[in-house]
């Protein structure tokens, strides 16, 4: 379980994140939703122990996130940033491989090549495995990020808009696998996403947050009403339930 109390965290004057009190079980995934600005990336990045709360505590699997020593928790908990950059010249086995760091600490033995080999196969990149990253489209080197951080295999997987520069058919595909991920593979997913419909889908939980707060928490039927999005996303939103899972039209 990913446990939060009382999380804050302010710039200066401005709180932009809580008082956050939230339980993520393991297990499923996980969707964080909300407009921009209301805290999603923070609320991960803090969960992540890449930015340090003002306030309350974080526990991942019982391990508090700000006590647990960083090669402990790497082997818990992975997180991939909504930006990534890497200066130096790199390939995407060699991307990948950096996933294994917690466990190798840059000595990868045979198991950490079959680790390697796991994730770039679940991601489809072996055609493009030596290839170099600034070879590749954004969408690619999206999904060699994401290959990287199931490589580190660790319970708890933290994305933070990995479907950034997917088009529609790489979009869906991701979802799948990281649903898959959760399925046949135990992990515990936690992913921010953009569009509700991606949540609706695949999640088997949706975290809503506004300006800081978390304004509702519940399985997709439980969020995906015309109300409850249009309190969260401050615009005219239609929920239809004709298909296999509520469809939201916010387009005019």
């Amino acid at each position: 379980m990913i446990s939060l109390t009382d999380v804050t965290m302010t710039y200066g004057d401005v709180t932009v994140l809580g008082p956050v009190t939230l339980d993520i079980p393991a297990g499923g995934v996980t969707a964080l939703v909300g407009p921009n600005g209301a805290g999603k990336s923070t609320l991960l990045t803090i969960v992540g122990r890449l930015t340090a709360a003002t306030g309350g505590r974080v526990t991942v699997a019982g391990l508090d996130v700000t006590a647990t020593p960083g090669r402990a928790l790497a082997k818990i908990v992975s997180i991939l940033r909504q930006e990534n950059h890497f200066v130096t010249r790199l390939t995407v086995r060699e991307l990948v491989g950096f996933g294994r760091f917690p466990h190798s600490q840059g000595r990868l033995t045979a198991d950490d090549h079959t680790k390697i080999d796991e994730a770039i196969d679940f991601l489809d990149l072996a055609e493009l495995s030596g290839r170099y990253l600034d070879q590749l489209s954004g969408g690619q080197r999206q999904r060699a990020y994401v290959a990287m951080v199931l490589a580190q295999d660790t319970d708890y997987i933290l994305l933070d808009e990995p479907l950034n520069n997917l088009d529609m058919k790489h979009a869906v595909a991701m979802m799948g696998q990281l649903r898959r991920a959760a399925d046949e593979l135990g992990k515990t997913i936690v992913i921010v996403v953009h569009d509700i419909n991606f949540a609706s889908a695949y999640a088997d939980r949706i975290v809503a947050l506004s300006e800081g707060r978390v304004v509702h928490v519940g399985t997709p039927d439980d969020l995906m009403t015309s109300s409850t999005l249009e309190e969260v996303f401050g615009t005219p939103i239609d929920v239809r339930r004709d298909g296999p899972y509520p469809l939201a039209v916010y387009y005019r």
